[in-house]
């Protein structure tokens, strides 16, 4: 074929049809495109390439998608490297809000018990044990989250939003019907359950009512966590922050109002915290039904898929367990060494556990953002977030580990007034902070593999740990029978640390080769 002169005027653009479309910027009208036709682009700068370069028949074409349903993956190209200022930016928009919904439930806590202590020793010993029951219960299907965000993330990096919102609805589902086993339970065993924790008769009444009246706002929380769940895995984090403050406000005036200004006492209190948090549960489930409704997605459940879901979750449960297991000893092992030494290791988890929001954001993350690489087959960028994420959070240990190295008097003054509680404090104190390097790897690295959905070898590395844990902490509770109260609580937090140690291994031993990017989970179209 003789190629057309040069000052041939060339056809009209509406004469091409846009399945024609040339996928090469050197493609000339007359000339057949194949791979091995001749074409020149290293004389355009890449930033005047037109936007349909590398389309192909029958892929859609980038412009028509909209950009908050778009993949961030989507303009991949293997062998691109991704940068690190792009990785940090997308970290830091998902982690400073996660971050803020984290810090902001203890602190609401707080001022829950304030409320409550100005009732009265009792009641304020009531609440107490009756957040215990309540945490462990929503501790323990914390999957309805964390299951959720690693499925949802993976369908959205693979480009199938409709699916990633359906898997979202059957987090939903599931956690209606979990919530409303747990509260008929909590509700009917309110009475055993309180008494397990050996509370005064007074407390225990007090206890009781709080529990049973809590148990209807069960479910309500566990919607909000796997609506949180959702909303993480399609990259959102601000939602649930907005939702969380508004409504764990409306709990601080409601708990004021019903407990002091109706006077309703702890029951008052109770239906604070129950109004407030089914309406935050149902506030985070309308943002995500929206979503499926436009999508045009069915809302009534899919029991196959709600059952893998839930399938899902097993591993999880079985390695928080693990984990309350070793949280539990250490208390147990404390215990022994008499008031003192318990109230100071008590002192010590709560600035541990203070200190863990900052880097479980970054674990939080890097849930969604793997989950999403992984989903769109971008290794190379799932490996530069993680690379990212993991200088992070040993970054942030060791920074956080040396202010609480240098600041550990004043905080142990600041907690409690106790002399005596103090001294015990700040040795424990120190170990706590030089164990922060170690922490801000495990956190994050645990998030990863969360984001794969690598749920059987989290549950295996996690039980693995609490075996390495369990003579430690016998160990412990023997020397405090003779040993010296303050050197024994010392070394029950160098045994934690080494629990610790061995979960950092667990996880690098993992993360050390691509096996973990194999998702362990599944579900049905």
């Amino acid at each position: 074929m003789t190629p057309p002169a040069p000052d041939s005027p060339p056809p009209p653009p509406d004469s091409i049809p846009q399945h024609e479309a040339p996928p090469t910027l050197g493609y000339r009208p007359g000339q057949r495109p194949t791979d091995s036709a001749p074409h020149r682009t290293d004389s355009i700068p890449e930033s005047q390439s037109p936007p349909t370069l590398g389309y192909r028949p029958g892929k859609r074409a980038p412009e028509s998608i909209p950009e908050d349903e778009a993949p961030p993956t989507e303009r991949y190209r293997p062998g691109k490297r991704e940068t690190a200022p792009k990785t940090g930016r997308e970290i830091l928009r998902l982690a400073v809000p996660a971050f803020l919904a984290l810090v902001a439930e203890p602190l609401y806590l707080l001022a829950d018990s304030a409320i409550v202590g100005h009732l009265g020793t009792v009641p304020l010993a009531g609440l107490g044990v009756a957040a215990s029951v309540l945490l462990s219960a929503t501790g323990l299907f914390i999957f309805l989250a964390y299951a959720t965000t690693s499925s949802v993330a993976h369908a959205l990096g693979a480009g199938s939003r409709p699916k990633a919102l359906a898997y979202g609805l059957d987090g939903l589902w599931l956690s209606v019907a979990i919530g409303t086993v747990v509260a008929l339970a909590v509700a009917s065993a309110a009475d055993p359950l309180a008494a397990a924790f050996g509370a005064s008769d007074a407390a225990h009444a007090q206890a009781v009512t709080y529990l049973r009246i809590s148990a209807i706002g069960i479910p309500g929380m566990f919607v909000t966590l796997a609506a949180t769940g959702t909303l993480r895995g399609l990259l959102n984090t601000r939602t649930p922050l907005v939702a969380s403050v508004i409504g764990l406000s409306a709990n601080v005036a409601l708990n004021v109002a019903l407990v002091h200004g109706l006077h309703w006492g702890i029951a008052g209190s109770a239906w604070g915290t129950t109004i407030a948090h089914t309406g935050i549960g149902l506030a985070l489930a309308l943002a995500v039904l929206r979503q499926a409704r436009a999508a045009a997605i069915q809302l009534s459940p899919h029991p196959a898929r709600v059952l893998a879901a839930a399938r899902d979750g097993i591993p999880l449960v079985i390695r928080t367990i693990a984990l309350r297991a070793v949280l539990l000893l250490s208390v147990w092992a404390a215990a022994h060494l008499g008031d003192a030494p318990l109230a100071a290791h008590q002192v010590v988890a709560t600035i541990w556990s203070v200190l863990a929001f900052a880097v479980d954001a970054l674990a939080i993350a890097a849930q969604a953002i793997v989950g999403r690489d992984l989903g769109a087959g971008n290794l190379p960028a799932a490996r530069a977030a993680i690379r990212t994420m993991l200088r992070w959070g040993v970054g942030y240990g060791i920074l956080l580990g040396g202010l609480l190295a240098a600041a550990a008097g004043p905080i142990a003054s600041i907690v409690t007034p106790d002399p005596a509680v103090q001294r015990y404090a700040v040795p424990a104190l120190l170990v706590a902070a030089a164990g922060q390097l170690v922490a801000g790897y495990v956190f994050v690295a645990d998030g990863v593999l969360m984001g794969a959905g690598d749920f059987r070898y989290l549950a295996r590395a996690m039980v693995v740990s609490l075996t390495a844990y369990l003579p430690l902490a016998f160990a412990v509770r023997m020397r405090g029978v003779w040993g010296d109260p303050g050197t024994t609580l010392v070394a029950l937090w160098c045994a934690f640390l080494v629990f610790m140690t061995v979960r950092a291994l667990t996880l690098w031993w993992r993360l050390r080769t691509d096996t973990w990017a194999t998702p362990t989970t599944g579900r049905p179209a």
